[in-house]
C-alpha cells in the first residue's frame, strides 16, 4: 500500500515536522509563507508521532519518496540514529533536527543553532566575551552549543536536573572543541549557584507543563534571558525571569523562524526572509 500523510500520497514535495505533542507547532504556517515568497509548490504538514512508532514511520516516508522532516520533541535523538550521513553540526550536537534523503539514504543536519544564534543577534545581544548559561541537556541544547562556543563567551555553563547529564554532555563539546576555543565549559546540576550570568537560555519544554526550571534566582538578575519555547504571552520562565529581575527578556519565536528558514534552504536551495514571517506570527499568536 502506497504510504499516505494525513490522507494524501507521498512525494518528494511533501514535507511535515514531527514530534509528541505537535499540535501547538507553527511550522506549517512558517513553511506555506516561505513557499508563497520563493514561489515553491509543496506541502507541509504536522505529524504526530511517538517514540514507539518514530523510526518506522520516518523510514516508510523516506522509502515513498518524501522531501524532508522537521523534527522536534522529543525526537531529535532519535533522528540522528536514523541517519546514514550528518553534517558536521549535527554530529557535534549528536542531534538532528532536518532530515532529507540523498540515493536512497538520509541526511541529517541541525539548524537550531544558526536559528537561535541569528535571533540573538537580531536582539543585539553579544555573546562574544559574555558569561552564557543554558539550562537544559537535550536535543535542543545540543543543538546549539557548538555555535555559541565558537562565537567566544568566556563561559558556557550548562545546567540540567540530572547534574551527569550535564557534565557529559560538556565533556563531549570540550572533546570536540578543546583546540579551538578559550571558553570554560562546564555541566552542573539545577542546584548550581553563581553570580549572574550575561545570557540565559531556556532549552528545556517546561512550559509545556505551565513550569519554570527550578534554578537559583540570582543567576538571572540583570541578565538577559531566552527562551527556546515561544506562545502567545510570556513563558513561565521568562515570567519568572522579569520578577527575578532580568533586564531584558525574549522567546524562541525568532529562533523557530531562523532555523525553520536553513531546513526550507538545505531541502529547496533557496533562503526565504525571515523578519516578515515573525511579524506576522506575532501578530498571529497575539
Amino acid at each position: 500500500m502506497m504510504f499516505e500523510l494525513n490522507g494524501k500520497k507521498v512525494d518528494s514535495d511533501t514535507y511535515a515536522v514531527v514530534g509528541d505533542p505537535i499540535s501547538h507547532s507553527l511550522s506549517p504556517d512558517i513553511h506555506k509563507i516561505f513557499a508563497e515568497q520563493t514561489e515553491q509548490a509543496l506541502r507541509y504538514e504536522r505529524w504526530h508521532l511517538t517514540s514507539e512508532n518514530f523510526d518506522s514511520n520516518v523510514l516508510r516516508f523516506f522509502e515513498s519518496g518524501g522531501g524532508g522532516l522537521n523534527v522536534t520533541a522529543p525526537h531529535k535523538q532519535a533522528a540522528f540514529q536514523l541517519c546514514a550521513q550528518r553534517s558536521s553540526r549535527a554530529a557535534l550536537a549528536k542531534a538532528t533536527n532536518t532530515l532529507s534523503s540523498s540515493g536512497g539514504e538520509i541526511l541529517g543536519d541541525t539548524t537550531d543553532g544558526l536559528g537561535l544564534v541569528a535571533d540573538i543577534a537580531r536582539l543585539g545581544w553579544p555573546i562574544t566575551g559574555k558569561r552564557v548559561l543554558l539550562i537544559g541537556a537535550g536535543g535542543a541544547v545540543r543543538g546549539v552549543l557548538g555555535l555559541l562556543m565558537q562565537l567566544a563567551p568566556t563561559e558556557l555553563v550548562v545546567l540540567n536536573r540530572t547534574s551527569e547529564k550535564a557534565e557529559i554532555l560538556c565533556q563531549e563539546l570540550v572533546a570536540a572543541t578543546s583546540s579551538k576555543s578559550d571558553t570554560a565549559v562546564r555541566g552542573f546540576g539545577l542546584d548550581y549557584q553563581a553570580d549572574p550570568f550575561d545570557l540565559v537560555i531556556n532549552g528545556t519544554s517546561a512550559a509545556y507543563s505551565d513550569s519554570a526550571p527550578m534554578i537559583d534566582d540570582d543567576l538571572v538578575k540583570g541578565a538577559v534571558c531566552y527562551d527556546m519555547m515561544y506562545g502567545r504571552e510570556l513563558t513561565p520562565f521568562l515570567r519568572w525571569s522579569k520578577e527575578q529581575g532580568a533586564r531584558d527578556v525574549s522567546d524562541g519565536l525568532g529562533m523557530l523562524v531562523g532555523q525553520a528558514a536553513e531546513s526550507f534552504f538545505i531541502w529547496r536551495s533557496v533562503r526565504p526572509s525571515v523578519t516578515p514571517v515573525v511579524d506576522s506570527l506575532r501578530r498571529l499568536l497575539q
